[in-house]
């Protein structure tokens, strides 16, 4: 039986989750007869005390430990020889920025897993923090919102939302927005003020989660298809806020003759290209929860953003709260990451820079890429639920043996992408990705 290792958590000072709370350690040790290492830490959400009373023991370096289990990457130089590890990798796009880290795991001999990778028959993910990204994405483009339009001069009652980090869990975030909901419903928004519409991207998790924060505030939905005459609807109620959900379709087509086919887009996305052009100048807020491939075309370009600038002083669009913060990737204003305690900056197409804060020529973008970490109970409570039933099975399995007979349920199987310090047969198209950062460096 292989010891589990509960690893302290370094990427910033925001960073408090954890994959397991002493709840489920206690099932683990109690239940089970799991064997479960905790890594100190003065920052993570639960105390050590919480997991020693749980039947953790405490360990600084976790080297009895063979399966070590984590949330964000591992930093290259903490990882230990001949481990099994379980986190999130963000390897399997190639991006470059963790190919040093993916390098490193390869050559120690190491096992990895990846949480996105832990998968049911039909695909769909397991192990997730998706619904609390979309939760706190929602949460700190709504305080994005308010603070830019208070910064023009416009003053509603979104400017007292706060940062999620802020609020002592999600049932107060919620509890609040849905107060200032209220207000709005009873006062209204300023005369003056072009109708505030939130468009969202994607069907899943995080854009389930976004769209549950926003339906606190009295929502009227739309189409796609009716922004266009919705600024010129007077009769339009003043006391509320609008939603609209952009599928597929509505993103993207055709760049021949604008048609849409499901099965070509997937299987030839270089024949698209985005359809937002229409669509951005009427939106207030984007939330981009949507999954994007590199194969798949830039879904808001540097130049229509130019656009969209040039032609008004001040378009309608305000906040672009990238949830899936894929750096330079579907998004062309995403082009840093950002952390909890400087959440924002004004990205200004004309010059491509970006500028702490919500003042300024452009679109506020909202770029954390650990969003979840500002609920730290809630998001590792949720998480942890999932994760614990696989657990056994990792403690269980004899990570010595070769990939094919590793005792592993399928849903973990399919999610090794590093087995014994060699990439497995799915994800040898990293090889590629890992040969062109060695010739960057």
């Amino acid at each position: 039986m292989t010891r589990i290792g509960i690893r302290a958590e370094d990427k910033n000072r925001w960073e408090r989750r954890t994959p397991l709370i002493p709840d489920h350690v206690r099932e683990l040790v109690t239940n089970q007869g799991l064997d479960v290492s905790i890594e100190p830490s003065p920052r993570r959400a639960f105390s050590d005390r919480d997991y020693v009373d749980a039947g953790a023991r405490l360990d600084p370096d976790l080297e009895g430990c063979g399966v070590i289990l984590g949330v964000k990457e591992v930093p290259a130089d903490d990882l230990k020889p001949g481990r099994t590890y379980l986190y999130f990798p963000h390897v399997t796009k190639g991006q470059d920025y963790n190919m040093p880290m993916l390098r490193r795991l390869m050559e120690l001999g190491c096992t990895l897993l990846d949480y996105e990778l832990v998968t049911d028959s039909r695909e769909r993910r397991l192990i997730y923090f998706g619904l609390h990204a979309g939760y706190v994405g929602m949460i700190d483009s709504l305080w994005a919102l308010g603070q830019r339009l208070a910064a023009e001069g416009h003053f509603t009652p979104l400017e007292h939302i706060r940062p999620a980090l802020q609020y002592a869990d999600l049932e107060d975030a919620l509890e609040h927005i849905a107060r200032i909901g209220e207000h709005i419903r009873h006062v209204g928004l300023p005369r003056g003020l072009r109708p505030i519409v939130v468009a969202f991207t994607g069907s899943g998790n995080v854009s389930q989660g976004a769209q549950e924060v926003y339906r606190r505030l009295p929502v009227l939905e739309i189409e796609p298809a009716e922004l266009a005459r919705l600024d010129e609807d007077r009769d339009r109620p003043r006391n509320a806020v609008y939603k609209t959900v952009l599928g597929r379709s509505d993103r993207y087509h055709r760049a021949s003759n604008g048609g849409w086919d499901d099965a070509e887009f997937a299987a030839h996305p270089e024949h698209y290209a985005s359809a937002l052009d229409p669509l951005l100048p009427h939106i207030t807020v984007l939330i981009h929860g949507a999954f994007w491939e590199p194969s798949q075309p830039v879904l808001i370009r540097r130049d229509q953003l130019l656009a969209l600038f040039s032609a008004e002083a001040q378009p309608k669009l305000r906040v672009i709260g990238d949830i899936t913060c894929d750096i330079n990737g579907s998004v062309a204003a995403t082009v840093r990451p950002t952390d909890s305690g400087d959440p924002v900056y004004v990205y200004d197409p004309a010059t491509g820079t970006a500028t702490s804060g919500v003042q300024g020529q452009g679109v506020v973008v909202l770029a954390v890429d650990n969003l979840p970490c500002e609920l730290p109970i809630d998001a590792s409570q949720f998480f942890g639920d999932s994760l614990v039933r696989f657990v056994g099975p990792l403690a269980r399995c004899d990570w010595s043996v070769p990939l094919d007979q590793l005792n592993l349920p399928p849903e973990l199987r399919r999610a090794v992408i590093v087995h014994g310090g060699e990439l497995t047969p799915a994800y040898r198209y990293l090889e590629q990705a890992l040969a062109q950062a060695g010739k960057s460096v």
